[in-house]
């Protein structure tokens, strides 16, 4: 195998793991290249990402195209999107030198030029102005939100900004679309479950200007309408082969946990 080691040097601990990603490899005789993850390469079998959850979605969008595997080696708070912590490296990473893992594909999203693979998220320009948007699906209009926002995400994307907006949390193999208004400004407004092969439209206020952030990262002007639609490109992440999704809810989010002592 030929792998990309991609860090994120503005990430305490982050050259520590690299070196010992480095030993493990060497070790296995695996090829490798360590990459900083603002200078991503392709000609890639796999790539391991050292970063929090930012850092992975950032090469995600980055290597789907290429159709290349990514594993996360979780340096952030919560890391959901990551399968493999510090403590667990060296284990977790003979596992998939071994071929004990799984190749799981992800849908994403796009607008415009854009893809993400979590959400894509409108918010008026103003962040202390309440904004107001019209909303259709499949070229029908479905209503009108006034909120600080609107999340269209993914069912990866689902534990991320969305749930904690109060949205869903969806299967990652669901085939559908969650929309979620941000602090709607109305008991009325709820999140909106739709299938994947549905085309969203985002009318904004005329004369309005407001700025889009796929995955929370990259942020583009909106001044008319915006489309958003399921991506051609699908992400491809590695999982070991005794992750579930509804371990990780358990695990990561203590989802359904009974508090201590009960």
């Amino acid at each position: 195998m030929n792998i990309a080691i991609c860090y994120n040097p503005d990430m305490n601990n982050a050259i520590a793991i690299v070196e010992d990603l480095k030993t493990i490899l060497e070790n296995s005789s695996v090829t490798y290249s360590v990459l900083d993850i603002n200078a991503l390469k392709t000609g890639f079998d796999m790539a391991f990402v050292i970063g929090g959850d930012g850092t992975i979605l950032k090469a995600v969008r980055y290597y789907s195209k290429f159709q290349t595997p990514i594993l996360g080696i979780n340096l952030g708070r919560l890391g959901f999107l990551a399968q493999i912590s510090h403590e667990n490296l060296e284990i977790s990473v003979k596992q998939i030198l071994d071929g004990a893992y799984r190749i799981e594909k992800r849908t994403m999203l796009t607008a415009g030029k854009y893809i993400a693979l979590n959400d894509f998220v409108v918010k008026g320009e103003s962040s202390g102005r309440i904004s107001k948007f019209a909303l259709e699906i499949n070229g029908k209009f479905v209503c009108e939100y006034l909120a600080d926002g609107i999340i269209v995400s993914t069912p990866t994307g689902s534990t991320a900004y969305g749930m904690a907006a109060g949205g869903p949390i969806l299967s990652p193999d669901a085939g559908t679309f969650a929309i979620v208004p941000i602090c709607p400004h109305t008991f009325a407004a709820r999140p909106i479950v739709i299938s994947d092969t549905d085309e969203i439209k985002i009318l904004p206020k005329k004369n309005g200007y407001y700025n889009v952030f796929a995955d929370g990262q990259i942020a583009f002007e909106l001044n008319s309408e915006l489309i958003i639609k399921k991506s051609d490109i699908t992400a491809y992440l590695v999982l070991l082969n005794n992750s579930d999704f509804y371990s990780v809810l358990r695990d990561k989010l203590q989802w359904g946990v009974s508090p201590a002592g009960l």
